[in-house]
């Protein structure tokens, strides 16, 4: 069984630096789907409190939470991140999405 969601190495510092500006170090990162973009879903990031019917799984250290309703779009995803000359910043692969759209932010 492959793991919920994955982060590269690269997503996972960049994770690490935002986090380190947030006053409540509680919070995790909260990955999430909801209904928009052009391609009918589109992804979320966040930093959240832990709710009582969150997931919660960990890659390299970084704590995230998913909600009930995002877990079924999100199983087997790995999250990127590129900061470079083109980069589009944090990326979802998602081997389930049928259709993605070229911002990698939506899909169906």
């Amino acid at each position: 069984m492959s793991a919920m969601i994955t982060l590269t190495e690269a997503a996972a510092a960049q994770v690490n630096t935002l986090r380190e500006k947030l006053e409540d170090k509680s919070q995790v990162l909260r990955v999430l789907v909801e209904p928009g973009g052009c391609s009918g879903f589109e992804y979320g990031m966040s930093f959240d409190a832990i709710k009582p019917d969150d997931t919660v799984v960990e890659s390299r250290g970084i704590t995230i939470a998913i909600d009930p309703a995002s877990k079924v779009y999100l199983e087997g995803c790995s999250i990127k991140f590129d900061d470079g000359l083109h980069g589009k910043g944090f990326e979802i692969v998602n081997p389930n999405a049928q259709n993605t759209c070229g911002c990698g932010k939506s899909f169906s």
